[in-house]
């Protein structure tokens, strides 16, 4: 038996209500933590994704599981800061999704290392992120807007 077909593509402007939907899951957003200060706010949200969408430093895909969207995966930063950041519909967690598009994502970007971040408590995005090759180099607490508290946070590194 194979398992779902997981493909990256641009961002269509149809994909983003479904990404301000996914983004306002009470669930998904406490395992998240570091969020928009205000997920709810849909002129906020439309134009940070203007801002990803067109700025030149940002590789930002949608995530397609059997060909519906299913969330977005990106790479920002400035060179030697580049980060990876993901997002995969709750209803679909634990079926290998994020950890697909995670190691599809960085053929798409040359530069190396990649970091990334985490909420310490978010077993299932550090599972994902070390099954991509990512190691924890460092922990810092910074404020999550989505559990309006001071919240621990991994660093992880990698050079695949």
């Amino acid at each position: 038996m194979t398992g779902p077909k997981i493909a990256l593509r641009a961002v269509h402007d149809s994909d983003l209500p479904v990404f301000c939907r996914q983004s306002n899951d009470p669930q998904a957003l406490r395992m998240a933590a570091f969020t928009a200060e205000d997920p709810a706010d849909r002129e906020a949200f439309e134009a940070h994704w203007a801002r990803i969408r067109t700025a030149p430093d940002v590789v930002v895909r949608t995530v397609l599981c059997d060909g519906d969207v299913v969330g977005h995966a990106a790479v920002y930063g400035a060179p030697g800061e580049r980060e990876v950041t993901y997002w995969v519909d709750r209803a679909h967690w634990g079926r290998g999704i994020a950890t697909a598009a995670l190691r599809a994502l960085p053929a798409e970007v040359t530069e190396r290392p990649l970091h990334a971040r985490v909420a310490a408590d978010n077993a299932g995005s550090l599972r994902v992120l070390e099954k991509c090759g990512f190691r924890v180099v460092a922990r810092e607490t910074g404020y999550a807007p989505a559990r309006g508290a001071e919240t621990d946070e991994l660093v992880l590194t990698s050079a695949v």
